[in-house]
């Protein structure tokens, strides 16, 4: 048994072309003008800036860690500022809003066991001066 390599395509290939109208083809209508290209070209631009915004949200390991070391570096900071105002007894109130600002970002996860452990210690040290001040 023989079989014949034959495309699918061959018979749309070897029909006769249709017949057209002496019309002259296609036209658009008075009211459609070029708004309806220019409005995919606009779901275009929206598409590729939604991908942007998505590549945005992708942080790689540095990145995590390079902002969890600086927002342990603001905690200890703030902790110094807390202390300087404790020994001067001059201690205000924008020290305090300084200190539970920089809590936020402690606990975030980096992906480095010992800098988690050190922000988890800078992060318990910040909570325990937070409950001692809104003692007072």
């Amino acid at each position: 048994m023989r079989i014949a390599a034959t495309s699918g395509n061959a018979a749309v290939r070897d029909a006769p072309a249709p017949r057209r109208s002496g019309s002259g083809g296609f036209s658009l209508a008075e009211g459609a003008n070029s708004s309806s290209r220019a409005g995919t070209g606009s779901l275009q631009a929206i598409a590729g800036i939604d991908v942007l915004v998505a590549l945005q949200g992708v942080e790689d390991k540095a990145e995590r860690r390079r902002r969890a070391v600086r927002g342990g570096r603001a905690a200890l900071d703030a902790l110094d500022a807390l202390k300087l105002g404790l020994l001067s007894d001059s201690l205000d109130q924008p020290a305090l809003n300084r200190l539970k600002s920089a809590a936020g970002g402690l606990t975030a996860e980096t992906g480095d066991r010992a800098l988690d452990q050190v922000l988890a210690e800078i992060d318990l040290r910040v909570q325990v001066e937070i409950a001692k001040l809104s003692r007072r």
